[in-house]
């Protein structure tokens, strides 16, 4: 199983990025997790430039997406939402609607932020696009508040609370995605 892990935060030592990092930690041999690094990359959205030879970067964002089995994204909060390019990477990823390569395809949504909420409105903003473009959106919420301190002088996650429901959030979604491999399997006559 493949989970591509997607974080919301363009900063070097981004608290969400060392959460995918913790999320790889926590998977099981059979579950690979690759971190996408291109949203940098990824130009404003513009109807215009939408064609079939859509830009490098978002066709390198639509492929991992497309080969992945589900996808992990963990975002910041900023002004109590979703961070723009993120946002802007999701524009491009939508279209079209029917085809796009998040419709029908297990994603969960998790955040760390240095404030005491743990970018939770960020997170239920995200979800709720998730949902629009035609993701099948796992119930789940990992809310690493106060993240200089969940997270040692080496990155790593010591907040058992993040812990434990990074984890849970973790089985989630690859339940998710074996469910859904699952109903896809032909029926035996």
């Amino acid at each position: 199983m493949k989970i591509l892990g997607i974080s919301g935060s363009l900063r070097r030592d981004s608290y969400n990025t060392k959460l995918l990092l913790a999320a790889a930690e926590l998977l099981g041999d059979e579950v690979e997790l690759e971190i996408w690094e291109g949203l940098k990359a990824v130009p404003p959205y513009d109807a215009d430039d939408d064609t079939p030879t859509a830009p490098a970067a978002v066709a390198e964002l639509r492929s991992a997406i497309a080969g992945a089995d589900g996808v992990l994204f963990s975002t910041p909060e900023y002004n109590s939402s979703i961070p723009g390019q993120l946002k802007n990477a999701l524009d491009w990823v939508s279209r079209p609607l029917a085809t796009n390569p998040l419709r029908n395809k297990p994603v969960a949504v998790v955040g760390a932020s240095t404030g005491a909420f743990g970018a939770v409105w960020s997170q239920a903003e995200l979800r709720k696009v998730l949902a629009a473009i035609g993701a099948r959106v796992v119930e789940c919420e990992v809310a690493c508040r106060n993240a200089a301190a969940a997270f040692d002088e080496e990155g790593r996650l010591v907040a058992d609370d993040a812990r434990e429901q990074l984890g849970r959030a973790i089985d989630d979604l690859t339940g998710a995605v074996r469910a859904r491999a699952q109903a896809a399997e032909p029926v035996a006559a």
